[in-house]
């Protein structure tokens, strides 16, 4: 995705779970959020928030995560069909599988889907804040860390009272969604629940006027934070998703794309809880998380395969502010479990996996004046299965006027190999290698940033090396396939623009510009290609505001060109995707205090593009619902 590039959407009011680590040198940091205090802390370098304000969410309404991410500047999501197809998201260039999602400070990438996150399970009705880091930042949050880290949370209650908020909605292609979210607060304790659901019968992502595939998903979460003192808070999270849709896959025979009935069962259940006390300048957190994942595949209704994960993770921290600096110590443990389970091949593909990792991490923060500010930050994670891994990040950043700020920055980030990568998946056909190591990637950056009047600008540039890529490798003598570390050097460098621009309360914009080059390189001193699914140029506008009862929302993506590879060849080819624009519309009204109106349009220019070679997109939609507001 884009740097800084204006997160400009979403969501509405929180204060979440104790803080997760923020972003620093070597990354640019996104927050879409609705609260008016979601601004940087001053001790994080480098650091380039931009910040949406209270309204967005309701001004906009896009309906899924990737919805928002995709007029990111610099973004690449990628989706194979409809909305709960199989969606992709690559950050700076980086792989799908180098993006971590962390959800109310849960690891939400799927152990059982080679440790992709499932973006096409992620409604934001379910969310309440969004938080994006780009560039590598494994130094705070380990594997997986490499394009960039997208947080986000749901809901909080109010401190004292209740509040209440509902959804219904309807439109094109036999389309509802409907949410719900509760919140009461004493002083002392917080409850908060939310729900959502969302179907619709889809398109043909064939696209040869064969049967329609459609989704369906549904997610709820709860939170309960009690704070006995006014420096310590307990609290617990629980999420439940659930989706279910229709994709055309392959034919049997031809192993090429066709309209067939395929159909992908997925299901996610994650809880967390945590501990945070303060005290003299001490602060200790502790937490711990379980993840479980279901995935099953079928064939007109039959089953064809289906995998399992299981992640639990376990940290504790320790922090000293002293004057202007803050010193943090962390260890962490993690334990996963992988099981595959197939019924077409008679059990062939079954296996049962199992690894773990101990990680420790050292930071030192330090504001020195109120020109300059310094972070470094280690950790060291030891791995079960393959090689051991540091990583490390620096950053500094020097503000010689007030609102000027220039910041340079060094980071690495890893991404373990997935369990399909070490073990393999059919007998003598796709055979795993144990000896991998993990994929490493290094990122220098440097920016300026200019903020003033509640406007904000900036310009970023970086360059990053990916070294011990994982690839898979062919020998066309045997037919067998297996992976093996990349000797060559992959190379992503890009330069990014944002503005974010309160022109009046009737007109608030945020604009970004993203130019990407990302070249790989499997074998050393071989010819370096370009990187498919990954626009060379992108970039992006949305804007919001207010009159009287009326309400507005807008946004403009734009993809240039971008490559894919069709397998429908043999052998496969590279092909150019076309550029395309990509809008979006909601208009508002409010009916009476607690009550509103709204009727939206996605791809309202009605743009025939394609994200992934050979699958559908859908043409222009329209939709009508009611919001409800009631407490605070």
């Amino acid at each position: 995705m884009t740097v800084p590039a204006p997160l400009f959407l979403l969501l509405a009011a929180a204060a979440a779970p104790p803080p997760e680590p923020a972003p620093s040198a070597g990354q640019a940091e996104i927050v879409v959020t609705g609260r008016d205090d979601a601004e940087p802390d001053p001790m994080l370098t480098a650091s380039a928030p931009v910040t949406t304000r209270p309204g967005m969410a309701e001004a906009v309404g896009l309906p899924m995560v990737t919805d928002v991410l995709r007029v990111i500047a610099g973004a690449a999501v990628s989706t194979a069909g409809p909305r709960g197809s199989q969606t992709q998201v690559r950050l700076r260039g980086a792989e799908a599988n180098h993006t971590l999602l962390v959800v109310d400070g849960i690891r939400f990438n799927d152990p059982a889907a080679g440790n992709e996150a499932r973006f096409e399970l992620l409604a934001t009705d379910l969310l309440d804040r969004i938080d994006l880091v780009l560039g590598p930042d494994s130094a705070r949050w380990g594997s997986e860390a490499i394009g960039g880290v997208l947080t986000a949370e749901t809901r909080d209650a109010p401190d004292r009272g209740a509040g209440f908020r509902g959804r219904g909605e309807y439109g094109s292609l036999d389309s509802g969604r409907a949410s719900a979210w509760a919140g009461l607060g004493t002083g002392k304790v917080r409850l908060s629940a939310t729900g959502a659901w969302m179907a619709s019968d889809g398109i043909d992502a064939f696209g040869q006027g064969g049967e329609r595939d459609g989704f369906d998903n549904r997610s709820a979460a709860a939170k309960l934070v009690f704070e006995p003192a006014e420096t310590v808070e307990v609290g617990a999270v629980g999420h439940w998703i659930e989706g279910r849709s229709a994709y055309d896959g392959f034919d049997p025979v031809t192993f090429r794309r066709a309209d067939t009935l395929d159909e992908t069962a997925n299901r996610i259940g994650a809880v967390r809880g945590w501990v945070r006390g303060e005290k003299s300048g001490w602060t200790l957190k502790a937490d711990a998380s379980l993840l479980s994942s279901v995935n099953r595949n079928l064939l007109d209704d039959g089953p064809l395969n289906s995998t399992f994960g299981r992640r639990f993770t376990a940290g504790a921290s320790l922090s000293k502010a002293v004057g202007g600096h803050v010193l943090t110590g962390a260890v962490e443990r993690q334990a996963e479990r992988f099981r595959a389970r197939d019924q077409v091949y008679g059990g062939a593909t079954d296996q049962d996996r199992t690894r773990a990792l101990t990680a420790f991490l050292g930071e030192w923060r330090a504001k020195w004046n109120a020109v300059l500010t310094t972070d470094i930050a280690v950790r060291h994670d030891r791995f079960s299965a393959f090689a051991d891994a540091t990583t490390l990040r620096a950053g500094i950043t020097v503000e010689p006027v007030a609102g000027l700020g220039l910041l340079a920055g060094f980071a690495e980030g890893i991404a373990q190999p997935t369990f399909y990568d070490l073990y393999g998946f059919f007998p003598n056909a796709f055979l795993g290698n144990p000896a991998l190591k993990p994929e490493r990637s290094t990122q220098w950056q440097g920016g300026v940033t200019y903020r003033w009047r509640g406007n904000d600008v900036g310009v970023y540039a970086y360059e990053a090396k990916l070294r011990d890529e994982i690839v898979d490798v062919f020998d066309p003598a045997t037919f067998r396939s297996t992976t093996a570390n990349a000797t060559g050097t992959s190379r992503r460098r890009g330069v990014e623009a944002y503005a974010s621009l309160r022109l009046a309360r009737a007109a608030i914009l945020r604009l970004s510009y993203a130019f990407l080059d990302a070249r790989e390189q499997q074998v050393a001193g071989g010819l370096a290609v370009k990187e498919v699914r990954r626009p060379r140029h992108s970039a992006g506008l949305a804007g919001y505001g207010e009159a009287g009862r009326l309400s507005w929302g807008a946004t403009l993506a734009w993809s240039g060109p971008r490559l894919d590879t069709d397998f429908d060849s043999f052998p496969a080819r590279t092909v150019r995707l076309n550029a395309y624009w990509l809008g979006s519309a909601q208009l508002g009204w409010r009916v009476s205090k607690r009550i509103e109106a709204y009727v939206r349009a996605e791809n309202a220019f009605d743009t025939d593009y394609r994200e992934v070679v050979g699958y559908a997109t859908p043409g222009r939609t329209v939709y009508a619902g009611l919001r409800l507001r009631l407490g605070d």
